[in-house]
């Protein structure tokens, strides 16, 4: 499937009551097009890393109540899994679309990780574009603009990576569903590819490339 853009009619996705009718929409509407984004920009990543990115679509088969309030396309070095690994997300909530390099709780060298961050503090405040976010949780919408940090408070966010242990660090971009809708698909792949090469850095620092 070519991707073709999302649409109202995909973020109104997560307006839908129910745990079955959401994932039923979600599987229907919104999953081929993550997978088709996820075919589409796993080989420039992959050149970007310098590394085989393989593509993992969130099927939230955990879920037995609630339904899914946002859904993705992870990208990660590793064909079974991302969770624990830094890695690159795509993806939605029902008032936006988020783009990320995430270090989440699951990974193991989450501590070394922040150190190394840490340590580069002032590089990485530096080079990332003022118009980023920051998240230190995946699981909630709220972020951080790059340009309302100062280098001190930037550097707390790396420390909280390595002394709490369910701290998480996510860089990227985002864009309302308006402006997401309004690109379409081609304006809205140039995007990403742009975001990626701002955050591909922060991998590669994260994996030791850097």
């Amino acid at each position: 499937m070519e991707f073709t853009g999302f649409t109202n009619e995909d973020f109104d996705v997560f307006l839908i009551d129910g745990l079955e009718p959401r994932m039923d929409a979600l599987k229907t509407r919104i999953r081929p097009k993550l997978e088709a984004l996820g075919s589409y920009l796993a080989p420039t990543l992959s050149a970007l890393t310098g590394e085989e990115m393989f593509v993992h679509v969130a099927k939230h088969a955990r879920r037995t109540i609630n339904p899914p309030k946002d859904t993705w396309v992870a990208f990660a070095n590793n064909r079974r899994g991302y969770k624990m690994l830094p890695h690159f997300q795509i993806g939605l909530w029902n008032t936006h679309l988020f783009i990320w390099f995430a270090v989440i709780y699951e990974a193991p060298q989450k501590s070394e990780i922040g150190e190394k961050f840490t340590k580069k503090a002032s590089t990485i405040y530096k080079e990332i574009p003022k118009d980023f976010v920051w998240s230190g949780d995946h699981t909630k919408p709220d972020t951080i603009h790059h340009q309302q940090l100062s280098k001190d408070e930037l550097k707390k966010m790396f420390e909280r990576l390595y002394s709490v242990k369910k701290a998480e660090l996510l860089c990227g971009f985002t864009l309302t569903k308006e402006e997401t809708i309004k690109l379409g698909s081609k304006e809205l792949i140039e995007q990403i590819d742009t975001v990626f090469n701002k955050v591909v850095p922060l991998y590669k620092l994260a994996i030791g490339l850097k």
